[in-house]
C-alpha cells in the first residue's frame, strides 16, 4: 500500500481522537523492562489528563509494574479507511487514594466506561483496583492517508 499523504494532527484533533475513543494500549517501563497491556480510559481535554481504573492481583506484572512509578505512554489509534489516525500521550502516573476523591474526580473517572470490578475465570482473592490520573507532558498524533487505489 502507497502513502499518500502524513500529517501531525492538531491540539484539537488529538483532543477529538481521545475524546471519542475509550481503549488503548498502556505501555510502562521499568529500567531495560517494558510492559504494554490494553486498558479503557476517560480523557479530559481542558487538563488534558487521562483517567485510568487499573485492576491486578498480588503477584501480577501489572502490580509490580505500577509500584516502581514508571513513565507511561498510551497509544490510541483508529482507521476509518482511507484514513488511519493514532495518538501518543506520554507521562507519568499518579495514584489518587480515595482520601483525595472528590465528585469532580469520581465524575472523570466515570468517563473510562470500565466498571469498578472485573470478573475472572477463576475466584481471585485481594484483587486491588487503583485509581490513576496520568498527566501528558506531551500528547501528539499523526493520520497516514493511504492509497486511495487500495481500497478501490
Amino acid at each position: 500500500m502507497a502513502l499518500d499523504q502524513q500529517t501531525e494532527l492538531s491540539r484539537a484533533e488529538t483532543d477529538a481522537v481521545l475524546a471519542r475513543n475509550e481503549t488503548g494500549v498502556l505501555s510502562l517501563a521499568r529500567g531495560d523492562e517494558p510492559y504494554a497491556i490494553p486498558i479503557s480510559y476517560g480523557y479530559d481535554a481542558e487538563s488534558r489528563t487521562v483517567f485510568l481504573r487499573l485492576v491486578s492481583t498480588p503477584d501480577s506484572e501489572k502490580r509490580a509494574f505500577l509500584s516502581s512509578s514508571p513513565a507511561v505512554r498510551l497509544v490510541v489509534s483508529e482507521e476509518s479507511p482511507p484514513e488511519y489516525r493514532s495518538v501518543v500521550a506520554q507521562g507519568t502516573l499518579t495514584e489518587i487514594s480515595t482520601d483525595e476523591m472528590t465528585v469532580e474526580r469520581i465524575e472523570q473517572f466515570g468517563d473510562a466506561k470500565r466498571p469498578l470490578f472485573e470478573i475472572w475465570g477463576a475466584d481471585k482473592p485481594d484483587l486491588r483496583i487503583q485509581l490513576y490520573e496520568c498527566d501528558a507532558t506531551t500528547i501528539s498524533g499523526r493520520c497516514i492517508e493511504l492509497d486511495h487505489a487500495a481500497y478501490a
